[in-house]
């Protein structure tokens, strides 16, 4: 399956949260709801940071759990964030837009997707995704080979294989990382109850076809149950 390489990666790193910047429409503040400096999100990572590494290790300690917290601060980015791995040392790697950074309301929210961030990786999504994608990918290419299908028709059947592949493995794993995300972020001292509230900002998926992520509400509640369990 050489010829789905591109294909792959593109739908193996795709990011968590993508929306477009938010207008700049004049709103009365209050002290929990200012934007957060990437100052102030420095003060955040470094007490999440030790706590995700330390979990990591715990549940993961084959894999590298030295996070690495980068900031992009083009403008054109918009509000996003997500996780990879540095192909030069398979660092794990944690990218937040200076547009998220300033659209999250407190310290809680911040922290609460830095917590999602780094449980993708705890969790191994990456390489999980990209084994869920290849054999999308397979299983309808060759289904199209049996039926007689040409070089092209096998080629279009093995895409959309590999993006069922991919949407149905993101869901479970968005959710998962947000379970995992929580206990993260009750442990380095945040509320993910409060975290949570950004899911009110993004656009929510509902039952979309082909949806990477799922439904706002099935995110809060999964974040509500496990903060019930693992926060006391």
């Amino acid at each position: 399956m050489r010829a789905f390489a591109p294909l792959l990666s593109a739908l193996a790193l795709g990011a968590c949260v993508s929306v477009p910047p938010p207008a700049a429409t004049p709103t009365a503040a209050t002290a929990q709801d200012v934007p957060v400096s990437v100052a102030r999100a420095i003060e955040v990572t470094r007490r999440m940071e030790p706590v995700a590494e330390q979990i990591c290790r715990t549940q993961t300690p084959d894999q590298d759990c030295d996070f690495e917290f980068l900031v992009n601060r083009d403008p054109r980015s918009g509000i996003n964030a997500f996780q990879t791995v540095n192909p030069d040392n398979g660092r794990p790697v944690i990218i937040l837009t200076v547009g998220l950074i300033r659209s999250v309301r407190n310290d809680d929210e911040l922290a609460f997707v830095i917590g999602h961030e780094t449980a993708h990786h705890i969790a191994e999504h990456i390489a999980m995704q990209e084994a869920a994608v290849r054999a999308g990918a397979q299983i309808f290419g060759a289904s199209a080979q049996q039926q007689g299908a040409n070089r092209e028709q096998i080629i279009a059947a093995a895409q959309q294989g590999a993006l069922v592949g991919f949407t149905e493995f993101s869901q479970r794993a968005e959710l998962e990382a947000d379970s995992l995300g929580t206990i993260i972020t009750c442990r380095a001292g945040f509320d993910p109850i409060v975290g949570a509230r950004f899911f009110s900002q993004l656009p929510d998926p509902g039952a979309r076809v082909f949806g990477t992520h799922p439904p706002n509400a099935a995110r809060v509640q999964i974040v509500a149950d496990t903060a019930r369990q693992q926060c006391r």
